[in-house]
């Protein structure tokens, strides 16, 4: 089951109907307006009756991510029918230093109230959404591979950090521990190779009786797991996760796959870097997991200036 490339659209309206957005956007209303639910500042400076225009300018190049979260700011806050938000690009363009990307107009107490939220959001997406791009620009052209994300993300913020590796051409895996099935190391310790094969059938079996479980995977760490787990009835398992092999090895994998369970699915992960991902995705596999999309990416810099 190879996943369709989803488009950033399709995945924002899909983890928006969770409510897991709102929720988060409540929190980050709560944390900066406290109890009294107002900026301090803007209404002992700001004088109600003052109108503000302002853009969000991209202060660095990098790929968009974020835009579509603007909508709900201003719903969360409070402000929708009160401020005017309009972007000025999509969502995975890249952009340049300097370009303007979104327009914020309305009461100056409300556009200052929402900007901090708008921006952190903003940078902190497109900033997965650029190490995104360059994993997928590091896997060459015409690779096989598909890039996927992992649960390596920052709590709270997982489906909008997933939502920005669409964005950057990645591909979204389990949004978390509940839609699908990833037996891993830990599940399988104390498991003999000689049980392996009985023991995932067994599981897999039951996993289709759970509404709402997208797939099966197995984390295997070397050649003879995945050879017990070739071993498993044809259609029960459909992915197997090929944990910190050796180039040579993933190979070796995917050449055994090729010849005794063609049906399943290769997912290579373990310190997966941008020197080495070109070489994984040659070998064959047909996914590359990389925790570093979420974790090791680094927000990218936008400002909101007046016109």
């Amino acid at each position: 089951m190879q996943r369709s490339p989803m488009q950033p659209g399709e995945m924002y309206e899909q983890i928006r109907a969770t409510g897991l957005v709102c929720r988060l956007l409540a929190l980050a209303r709560d944390e900066d307006l406290g109890p009294s639910q107002r900026d301090l500042t803007s209404h002992l400076f700001c004088d109600e009756r003052e109108t503000a225009r302002c853009a969000v300018v991209a202060r660095q190049d990098c790929i968009l991510s974020g835009l579509a979260v603007g909508a709900d700011v201003l719903e969360v806050f409070g402000y929708a029918g009160a401020v005017r938000w309009e972007v000025l690009a999509r969502d995975g363009d890249r952009v340049k230093q300097g370009q303007k990307v979104g327009l914020l107009e309305g009461p100056r107490r409300a556009v200052l109230a929402v900007e901090r939220t708008l921006l952190n959001l903003v940078g902190r997406l497109s900033g997965v959404a650029t190490q995104t791009r360059r994993f997928v620009e590091a896997m060459g052209p015409g690779a096989g591979s598909v890039l996927c994300d992992t649960r390596k993300t920052t709590p709270g913020l997982r489906v909008l950090e997933k939502y920005a590796v669409v964005c950057g051409g990645g591909v979204s895996h389990r949004m978390g521990l509940h839609d699908a099935v990833l037996v891993k190391d830990n599940h399988l310790a104390g498991v003999t190779l000689e049980a392996l094969t009985r023991r995932v059938e067994e599981m897999a079996r039951r996993a289709r009786t759970e509404p709402g479980c997208a797939f099966v995977e197995v984390e295997v760490d070397s050649l003879e797991q995945l050879e017990r787990l070739c071993a498993v009835e044809a259609g029960l398992v459909q992915i197997a996760l090929l944990d910190n092999f050796r180039v040579a090895d993933l190979r070796a994998g995917v050449a055994m796959r090729d010849e005794r369970c063609p049906g399943l699915l290769l997912e290579a992960s373990g310190g997966v870097s941008l020197q080495s991902i070109r070489a994984i995705a040659q070998t064959g596999v047909d996914r590359i997991s990389v925790g570093a999309l979420t974790h090791a990416a680094v927000s990218a810099d936008f400002g909101l200036d007046a016109l």
